[in-house]
């Protein structure tokens, strides 16, 4: 999923852009930026959101990722972690928490 160049979207298109990890809740522009890569998150309690994975090898991406998040089974400090799904790397599908 790449996000073509352009201007910032008005307010109203900013509820329907979709929102990346880890970016700050403060951020008025949380959304995938341009010439970034993004797999989107699917399941469990980081559903819809886009990861980020510019850079990251085809063996990273194969692996998946571990996940820091608050609203996992585990609470703070808990991880979430989500894989590729074989069909379509573009989708990550969650497959347990950890704490």
């Amino acid at each position: 999923m790449s996000v073509p160049a352009g201007k910032l979207p008005d307010m109203d298109a900013r509820w329907m852009q979709r929102r990346v990890y880890g970016a700050d809740h403060d951020d008025p522009d949380p959304g995938p930026r341009p010439g970034r890569d993004y797999v989107e998150l699917t399941g469990g309690p980081l559903d819809g959101l886009l990861l980020d994975v510019t850079g990251w090898g085809a063996a990273d991406r194969a692996e998946g990722a571990a996940l820091t998040t608050e609203i996992g089974s585990y609470g703070a400090g808990g991880k979430c972690w989500y894989g590729p799904r074989r069909a379509d790397p573009l989708h990550w599908d969650w497959q347990a928490d950890s704490p």
